[in-house]
């Protein structure tokens, strides 16, 4: 179990299977190309990120005037205000960036329609990779895009609160029946022992804790309506039913950070992210972060990535790729971490970075047993509606909502076949 008080920079990575598009600036691509002078030339490169803040445009910014140096190659980095959009219009017009962010739930999309290209296996640290994160952005057999940056989900606890119930780091709860059982010891008044926010980006979980998940390993089939996604969902119900936990909506918060921050709850599952929001918003709250405890399936979680896309239009194959290689080194990802709080993709630098932060530790570790949303073309709207389904869940029919939501993954599966 490790400790922290206020530290650490905004984070980049997503809060869900999206990217977080906060910052200010840019407004596509239509004026402003990948350079010209065919395939592996050096005219310039342009970069599009999605950013979480000054701390994260600065660092990508310098890492990238690094690289212009040393190759010669002249590259210019653009915040996007609506990233999707963006690259839309690029792609439309022919004319994208040449490198940009992109998530799971649009990479299979770019890839159908040939707005990507498929370069991981060029890159000669494909193998060191976070499988699950290399998994993320295969499509077909084929690695599209190197993994930037990663987090998972972990169990955040309010110290003052968990030392005043009298828990110690011995109760600190390792199975779901320790769970229920310290939910029950932190709640009093309005204020309940668990909350997290009303979604399958944390409910899921669960889930996955339950030995359940969304789509099957070939990705073939929706495995939503089964046993283990069940209990999942009648676990959390009758912890909401308990009184025990909720959903941050149902606090008056619009995050769990921001019920957690607010001490509306002692306990909230989130990404390393918060660090940053707590820092920020409640640098009083001082706080541990462990890893979420096992279910009747086992040990699980999520995880949340983006990787570094590269444009099938670019006229600079050559030295984005190159570009690409540099930002995803160990040195230049440990660096971004200690920017702006992400945790590198790299197994081996994400293993430093947890050794210098043990606060990290927890969600470091949870890449060996995380699971990534679905990831297919349509499957970001079939989440979406999960998400409003569950809102319903403290009084709704759990297998009503699995059975729904199985049938509509299963219609955006087929259609791919």
């Amino acid at each position: 179990m490790t400790t922290r008080s206020r530290s650490l920079a905004v984070l980049a990575v997503t809060t869900s299977a999206s990217l977080l598009l906060t910052a200010c600036g840019g407004s596509g691509f239509d004026d402003a190309g990948g350079g010209g002078g065919g395939e592996g030339s050096s005219e310039g490169l342009t970069v599009l990120i999605g950013s979480s803040g000054e701390a994260e445009t600065a660092a990508v910014e310098e890492a990238v005037a690094q690289w212009s140096q040393e190759s010669g190659v002249d590259a210019e980095v653009s915040v996007a205000s609506d990233l999707p959009q963006q690259l839309s219009q690029g792609f439309a017009s022919g004319n994208p960036p040449d490198v940009f962010y992109v998530s799971t739930d649009t990479l299979a999309g770019y890839a159908a329609n040939g707005s990507l290209l498929p370069y991981g296996d060029q890159l000669e640290n494909a193998g060191e990779f976070y499988p699950a994160l290399t998994e993320a952005f295969t499509v077909d057999d084929e690695l599209y895009c190197a993994p930037k940056d990663f987090s998972t989900l972990a169990l955040v606890i309010n110290q003052r609160l968990w030392q005043e119930a009298g828990l110690t780091e011995a109760d600190v709860p390792t199975t779901w029946e320790e769970l229920a059982q310290v939910a029950e010891q932190l709640t009093e008044g309005d204020r309940v022992g668990l909350a997290f926010s009303p979604e399958y980006q944390r409910v899921g979980v669960f889930m996955a804790q339950a030995g359940g998940g969304m789509v099957s390993e070939d990705g073939t089939e929706a495995i939503v309506d089964t046993p283990e996604n069940l209990e999942a969902l009648d676990y959390v119900q009758q912890l909401f039913d308990d009184g025990v936990a909720s959903f941050s909506s149902d606090l008056g918060a619009g995050w769990g950070g921001e019920a957690f921050g607010r001490q509306l709850a002692a306990m909230t599952i989130e990404g390393n992210w918060i660090e940053g929001a707590l820092s920020s918003d409640y640098p009083d709250v001082e706080y541990t972060v462990a890893p979420l405890p096992e279910g009747p399936g086992g040990a699980g979680t999520l995880a949340f990535t983006n990787c570094w896309g590269v444009a099938q239009a670019s006229q600079s194959q050559d030295d984005a790729v190159a570009l690409v290689e540099h930002l995803t080194s160990a040195e230049q990802q440990l660096a971004f971490a200690d920017a702006f709080g992400v945790i590198p993709s790299l197994e081996s630098a994400a293993e430093q970075y947890a050794s210098q932060d043990p606060t990290q530790a927890p969600f470091v570790e949870g890449a060996d047993v995380a699971q990534n949303p679905p990831a297919q073309e349509g499957a970001a709207d079939v989440v979406a509606d999960f998400n409003a389904q569950l809102e319903s869940l403290a009084g709704g029919d759990p297998e009503s909502i699995l059975t729904s939501v199985q049938g509509s993954l299963q219609a955006v599966l087929d259609a791919q076949q």
